[in-house]
């Protein structure tokens, strides 16, 4: 959901990309950059949209199960399927503050795929205080450099991103991002304007949340969907300790879940 690196340098990328081998073969995966991943130079936070050192570590030929990619040949926004029983998925990551060009290349692929069951991934979307990114928040995308950028490459928090794309599906189930400080957490279940649920997650637990210690510890999230039942499970834990939160807030299930 973002922070590949922390302050984007050839160091950074370099771990990162040792780290994704260790899965390579194993787990397929995909990953959305966030502000930290872009700059015109290292500790630059998204002042630009360069994504250059991100390209250089990562390729699009390194993405199990990819089905397309914006720019093309470029790993900046992601659509990779997944297949698990008789139900199919996508993994649309999308960049840091979602360019609207980008936003219509997203809006093409999930009408493409109809039967799919959408996961939305990007860095910046749910607040803290479980509401949709927007107002006067000083982590908005507009509030870095890219927010210059105008028409097309005109970026977008998460407030208008659920309007031109996110409410406009009815096979869009979830939306994963971080970002966000303070608790690190918000959750949020939004009806879209075709009657359907989008269960929607900041999970964040770098250096600066409340509490967090070692740069989060290892934590992450673990969905479980069980459509038998029609429920997801939302579980945190942590390989690094082997063990898992309990707050409610980091341990919890979302009941009568209409899924494809």
């Amino acid at each position: 959901m973002g922070y590949i690196t922390q302050i984007n340098n050839g160091k950074e990328w370099n771990i990162a990309k040792k780290g994704f081998n260790i899965i390579d073969g194993k787990v397929p995966y995909s990953f959305a950059l966030g502000n930290h991943d872009m700059g015109s130079e290292s500790g630059k936070f998204a002042d630009t949209r360069n994504t250059s050192l991100a390209n250089a570590y990562f390729k699009v030929k390194d993405f199990p199960n990819l089905a397309a990619s914006f720019p093309e040949g470029k790993v900046d926004n992601l659509l990779s399927e997944f297949k698990i029983g008789n139900q199919k998925w996508m993994v649309l990551s999308l960049e840091f503050g979602p360019r609207n060009k980008t936003i219509a290349w997203a809006n093409e692929m999930v009408l493409k795929y109809p039967d799919h069951n959408f996961i939305v991934i990007t860095h910046a979307y749910v607040d803290e205080d479980s509401t949709l990114h927007g107002g006067e928040d000083w982590w908005l995308p507009e509030n870095y450099g890219i927010g210059e950028d105008t028409g097309e490459e005109a970026p977008n928090n998460g407030g208008q991103l659920w309007e031109k794309l996110i409410k406009k599906h009815d096979n869009i189930s979830m939306v994963f991002s971080g970002h966000i400080l303070k608790t690190g957490v918000g959750t949020l279940v939004s009806e879209g304007e075709n009657g359907n649920k989008v269960y929607q997650m900041l999970a964040n637990y770098q250096k600066g949340v409340e509490g967090s210690e070692n740069g989060g510890n290892g934590f992450l999230r673990i969905i479980k969907v069980d459509p038998e039942n029609q429920k997801i499970d939302v579980k945190t834990y942590s390989p690094w300790l082997d063990e898992f939160k309990e707050e409610k807030e980091q341990d919890f299930s979302f009941e009568n879940v209409q899924l494809k």
